[in-house]
């Protein structure tokens, strides 16, 4: 029987530190299912169907690594999955409350499904797909690869510059 877990966030745009909870978690499993979908309370830069893209391009070394657009409910998208497992990533206190509480109502929606939550290394733990918003328009590009893969700077200036 294989292990399989789902990491899911809007990635928008993918981070060093989306990056860094992504490798880390394919260790831990099997199949790493990364789920992509959207945040109602944030503008969205990139369609889904780019974020998967960029995802796949950054994590193609990675042999265990699946990507996967949703719409649904994160735990729907867990079952439909045929996992048991969600991924999340943390980087301060702030996001461990938030955290919690969606992890309470996940549980509520499915008791069977556990959640995980991996600390972002030091160095990643104040980069979030916000600030890369904010400093993209007149950041370099070696600023810019201090916290997003290389790959997707080109995806970015050009999103940016429409």
């Amino acid at each position: 029987m294989s292990r399989r877990a789902v990491y899911t966030g809007s990635f928008d745009p993918i981070t060093l530190g989306h990056l860094n909870v992504i490798e880390r978690s394919s260790r831990l499993c099997d199949e790493l299912v990364v789920g992509v979908g959207s945040n109602i309370d944030k503008r969205e830069l990139f369609s889904a169907d780019e974020r998967v893209d960029l995802i796949r391009r950054v994590t193609k070394p990675l042999g265990n690594v699946v990507v996967k657009p949703f719409e649904s409910l994160a735990v729907q998208f867990v079952r439909d999955c045929h996992a048991r497992v969600i991924i999340r990533g943390v980087r301060s206190l702030s996001d461990i409350e938030m955290e919690f509480t969606m992890t309470l109502a996940n549980r509520k929606l499915d008791p069977d499904i556990e959640t995980v939550f991996l600390m972002s290394d030091e160095e990643y733990s104040h980069v979030s797909s916000s600030l890369i918003k904010q400093i993209a328009p007149l950041a370099g590009d070696e600023e810019l690869a201090r916290f997003v893969p290389r790959e997707i700077i080109p995806d970015l200036r050009k999103k940016l510059a429409k």
